[in-house]
């Protein structure tokens, strides 16, 4: 490790700890060569996927996309930020998990709507009614019936 001040290679570690959450490894090291001390961590690093578009053009994951689709759906929605994030990290632990360099928008899509589900009914269905592109009414009610197989979902009207 190059010393950040001085740029000598020989900064020998003086203190190695687990950070208090667990996930890096801080070392403290001091530079042979002018002496001072200085911090550096040591974390994994785990890579997202690529995503695939529709169209066949790739892209980088961006988590705030991610956001802003299920932003859009849980507009005026009772849903807790908490609640979105979450989903948010639920999709990335599955795209991690998954240890694929490559996936689908449609993928993607499928694992919104699966948070959307858990999450709150109505925005379930304006992702549906977008992802899926709706036709038409009939469409509409499919994706209702899957929450209300009997068609037995009370109607309340805004006052």
């Amino acid at each position: 490790m190059k010393c950040p001040f001085c740029k000598h290679d020989d900064t020998p570690v003086l203190d190695t700890r687990i950070s208090e959450e667990g996930d890096a490894i801080r070392r403290r090291r001091r530079c042979a060569n002018c002496d001072k001390r200085f911090t550096t961590y040591e974390r994994i690093e785990l890579a997202m996927p690529v995503i695939v578009k529709k169209n066949g053009s790739r892209t980088e994951f961006d988590v705030n996309k991610l956001r802003a689709s299920l932003g859009l759906a849980l507009r005026k929605r009772p849903v807790s930020a908490q609640g979105v994030d979450t989903a948010i990290q639920s999709i990335r632990e599955k795209l991690l998990a998954s240890g694929v360099r490559e996936i689908g928008s449609g993928q993607i899509g499928e694992l919104v709507m699966r948070e959307l589900k858990k999450l709150d009914k109505i925005a379930y269905i304006r992702f549906a009614s977008v992802y899926k592109s709706f036709e038409d009414v009939a469409e509409f009610q499919d994706a209702i019936e899957e929450f209300d197989p009997d068609n037995k979902i009370p109607h309340e009207r805004a006052e």
